[in-house]
């Protein structure tokens, strides 16, 4: 089981300033499109199935870059522990709304991403897919 917690608003807010200074200053992107995960899981909820569906004709590492730049606080819904590599980075868990009513699911870790020198950072997408289960407006801390 995940442990996760909930970061204030201001942290949140720095965290996703942080990350837009980062890509727009070369930090590299990487993508899982296809994950372990991925074999027993309907191919809807895939990070694949879901860039090509939602971003058709449109390069994956620039739908990315773009897109993660556009997160909010409102986004937010969690910070979680990554239990299988513990000495890692927490990952950051968000949720945006595509076309009107499709649920994305987004789950980023930043490496080594701090307050100055953003070369040779990396931001890795975990999860970019819709959501395995309707977001719970409860489960959004800043939506307000």
């Amino acid at each position: 089981m995940e442990n996760f917690r909930i970061e204030t608003k201001e942290e949140v807010n720095e965290y996703l300033t942080r990350l837009r200074y980062a890509l727009d200053t070369g930090a590299k992107l990487v993508f899982q499109a296809k994950r372990k995960v991925d074999e027993s899981r309907d191919e809807k909820y895939t990070n694949q199935y879901t860039i090509a569906h939602v971003f058709p004709d449109e390069d994956p590492q620039v739908v990315l870059r773009r897109e993660l730049k556009t997160l909010t606080v409102k986004n937010y819904l969690r910070t979680v522990k990554d239990n299988r590599f513990p000495k890692k980075s927490e990952m950051r868990e968000f949720g945006k709304i595509y076309n009107g009513s499709e649920e994305i699911y987004i789950k980023i870790r930043v490496e080594l991403l701090t307050q100055t020198g953003y070369v040779g950072h990396v931001a890795f997408v975990m999860s970019f897919h819709y959501a395995v289960e309707p977001f719970a407006k409860e489960s959004f801390p800043y939506q307000k």
